[in-house]
């Protein structure tokens, strides 16, 4: 077995230290940083820091973790006692174990997660004021974790744990943590589909994940362009900062800006108080523009100052604001043909537009359709009940349907059907679908305009019908405001 010399432990707890004491960084930033120096010092292939969240369950949460694993940890809970991490939080005591897999203490489901095999690990815990506020455990050293190893992770745990203790941030990671978990716990932002259309989106969006590039989502309503915001947003640099959305078709002009750049105080009146704008907010992270194609033409002006100059000042204001900001924007508009009308400007289009992600609609990826039907019956079951089953012609009932709601309504249209189901299986009578849309059918000779105002007249009406007429959820479903919606089934002359 390789030993560590002595002397490259001291070098490698000076340069920890030196770490610890960078108090420009931010926490999560130097923890990230100083959780891979001592990964790589050891010579393990893995660490991770895992902080009771909460005092009353002492539950363990993932806070950090090296590579490309946080993603799939962020939604694991370990009880105290549970598996090696959740027994040292328990004991307060160090466990070593060069055989993980036959190891009974061995927590599976944090291997499974990562679809790793765990060969070895070492896990320490950390302790402030005689309480274990959390483990840092190291994994998979090739050689194992001799005497050297550990005492030299020993001493970086003991240097852990004084530094929380220094720097009192413990109440603050909890807030980290619980912020961590809701974004990733949330099933909302969970992408689902193997067809070569959405895969192809996938590795598109992640390729470009760890670049700032702006990047503009094109697709029909309910094809997922917030889950594709997300998706680029927690797979690049930035994960761990701010991600800001904003609907630009549902604000007024003059609500947007002060929204998008804050206010001053007496910027307006019922400006009691200063307020900072979505852009600060999201300053070193990402801020999600939908429904760009709806954004006013004055307001378009000064969205692309910001884009261009990085700096902006409040409403009402005279300072000058700096930010570092990732630009995410989406839309179900032709953006092209709105530059060539003159309703959309064609500088900003192209600084929105540097890389563009077409989302597939529904009916251009049917072969998702059974595999999104199981993921929306397990978010959707009834609590404390098992999932509903799938009779045999229920997904070709599904899949001969066009959803021009698209995701957004399969997952509606599951949801009613699990609620108005009364026994254990879901059954093509529960998703009367073909009722409720009628064909769209133009006649050869009718008018370009005759023929588009056949096509939204049939469309908004089966839209209506799927909703039962409630056009405030019809109006979400086609990304339009209730308003504009209004006017159009008046102009349509649509019963």
């Amino acid at each position: 077995m390789k030993h560590i010399e002595n002397q490259a432990n001291i070098q490698s707890i000076r340069k920890i230290s030196s770490l610890f004491s960078t108090a420009a960084m931010e926490v999560d930033e130097l923890l990230s940083m100083v959780i891979e120096a001592a990964r790589d010092i050891c010579g393990a292939k893995n660490a991770s820091l895992l902080m009771i969240q909460n005092d009353k369950t002492k539950k363990l949460q993932f806070y950090q973790a090296t590579g490309k694993n946080m993603g799939q940890l962020k939604d694991i809970e370990i009880p105290p006692g549970v598996g090696i991490a959740g027994t040292v939080s328990k004991t307060g005591e160090p466990i070593i174990s060069n055989d993980a897999q036959n190891d009974p203490r061995w927590y599976k489901k944090s291997g499974e997660t990562v679809d790793r095999m765990i060969q070895n690990i070492a896990c320490f815990p950390l302790i402030v004021e005689d309480k274990v506020i959390g483990v840092v455990q190291f994994q998979d050293r090739p050689d194992g974790f001799g005497e050297e190893e550990v005492d030299l992770l020993q001493r970086f745990a003991d240097l852990l744990s004084k530094f929380f203790k220094a720097t009192r941030s413990r109440a603050a990671l909890g807030e980290e943590v619980l912020r961590l978990k809701q974004t990733y716990m949330q099933q909302r932002y969970t992408i689902v589909g193997e067809s070569e259309a959405i895969q192809k989106c996938i590795v598109l969006a992640e390729k470009l994940a760890d670049s700032k590039a702006a990047v503009l989502l094109n697709g029909e309503s309910g094809t997922g362009k917030e889950l594709f915001a997300h998706l680029v947003h927690n797979r690049g640099v930035r994960q761990n900062k701010p991600f800001i959305s904003v609907s630009c078709g549902a604000l007024p002009a003059s609500i947007l800006e002060r929204e998008l750049f804050g206010h001053e105080k007496g910027a307006f009146t019922g400006a009691d108080t200063m307020k900072i704008g979505l852009f600060e907010a999201a300053d070193k992270g990402t801020l999600f523009l939908d429904e760009i194609g709806e954004m006013p033409m004055d307001m378009q002006v000064k969205l692309l100052r910001v884009i261009q100059e990085e700096s902006f000042t409040r409403l009402g204001g005279t300072e000058t604001i700096r930010v570092d900001v990732r630009l995410i924007t989406a839309t179900n508009r032709d953006l092209d043909q709105m530059v060539r009308d003159g309703t959309f400007r064609q500088d900003l289009y192209y600084r929105i537009n540097v890389i563009s992600i077409k989302l597939p609609p529904l009916r251009e990826r049917r072969e998702d359709i059974p595999d999104l039907v199981r993921f929306f019956i397990r978010k959707h079951a009834t609590e404390g009940q098992p999932p509903k089953k799938i009779s045999k012609s229920l997904l070709a009932h599904l899949m001969n349907y066009s959803w021009p709601g698209n995701i957004r309504e399969l997952e509606n249209t599951v949801e009613r059907a699990i609620v108005l189901t009364d026994g254990d299986e879901l059954t093509p009578d529960a998703f009367p679908l073909e009722s409720t849309q009628a064909p769209i059918d133009v006649d050869v000779g009718a008018s370009l305009k005759e023929a588009n105002d056949s096509f939204r007249r049939t469309f908004i009406t089966n839209t209506l019908k799927s909703t039962n007429g409630n056009r405030t959820k019809a109006a979400k479903i086609l990304s339009v405001q209730r308003s504009y919606l209004s006017r159009l089934i008046k102009e349509l002359e649509i019963d």
